[in-house]
């Protein structure tokens, strides 16, 4: 199931963003990137996410950035000496008036930026501690904007199940005379055989017939086919952590209309068997969006 959420933090004059997304696949697959030296968040983020995920190509990105003004000024002493000993010397050789602060702060070098100090420990724990707040809260806007697509796709499955029950519906009213048809066709071809004197006995011929009318029956296929679309209500009632075992569901669903088509004697009910195989295909094309 697509997504994407957004959080941001700052603390300390450094500020962060998580981005996470997550696109469609069959288990939960996480792709982290943090930035260098932030390792240790890793672990807990791995472990946030499969604590509110179980399906997914799931990536979550940290970005870092210092906010201006977070460098320190510092004063160059060496530089500065350096800059007075030879105010100093060339004094008596020039007339000027004797340096300002201003002007001396202006030469280059005087002034030096130096990054900021590294944290403490402490300061570290905190600052991680944070992001990880930053984190979760992205992902629970990921969870939600899940639930809501997941809501509108419930809708579609239940109208591709109703769908699918329909059909079924249609199978069951072609095939309830299905076996007597073909007894009276096996019957007829049994007196055939009979008549032409092929040796075979009509006892023989009549279990033949009787295992052929069973080998055509389709009933057992509907009635599982009905109870699929029972099981697959019942799932979208649960509605949380359903997807893999949907996407099984949709497995047996297919086995049985494949099963429904090739004992299928009448050009209705394969009419029927094939458009069950499309409207599963279209249920399972959906359900690989499930959590």
């Amino acid at each position: 199931m697509t997504g994407f959420a957004r959080a941001e933090g700052a603390e300390n004059g450094v500020s962060w963003a998580w981005e996470v997304k997550s696109v469609n696949g069959k288990g939960l697959d996480l792709r982290i990137r943090l930035p260098l030296g932030y390792d240790a968040l890793e672990p807990p983020l791995r472990g946030a996410i499969g604590a509110r995920l179980k399906r997914g190509n799931v990536a979550a990105t940290l970005s870092l950035e210092k906010r201006a003004g977070a460098a320190a000024l510092r004063v160059n002493r060496e530089v500065l000496n350096q800059v007075l000993a030879l105010a100093s010397e060339i004094v008596h050789e020039v007339e000027a008036a004797p340096p300002r602060l201003d002007g001396l702060l202006a030469i280059r070098g005087v002034l030096e930026a130096v990054e900021e100090e590294e944290p403490t420990p402490q300061e570290r724990d905190r600052r991680q501690a944070a992001m990880l707040a930053s984190a979760e809260a992205a992902l629970d806007k990921l969870v939600a904007m899940r639930e809501a697509e997941g809501a509108r796709l419930g809708e579609v499955l239940e109208r591709r199940l109703e769908e699918i029950a329909g059909l079924v519906r249609e199978a069951e009213a072609t095939a309830a005379a299905q076996p007597e048809a073909l007894r009276a066709r096996l019957k007829t071809l049994v007196a055939g055989l009979l008549e032409s004197g092929t040796g075979l006995s009509e006892e023989r011929l009549a279990q033949e017939a009787a295992l052929l009318v069973g080998r055509a029956d389709v009933r057992e296929e509907l009635d599982r086919l009905e109870a699929h679309v029972a099981a697959a209500r019942d799932l979208l009632r649960e509605g949380a952590g359903i997807g893999r075992r949907f996407d099984f569901l949709c497995q047996e669903f297919n086995r049985e209309a494949n099963t429904l088509c090739s004992k299928s004697a009448d050009l209705e009910l394969t009419r029927i068997g094939l458009a069950l195989k499309s409207s599963i295909e279209q249920l399972r094309e959906q359900v690989q969006n499930v959590e």
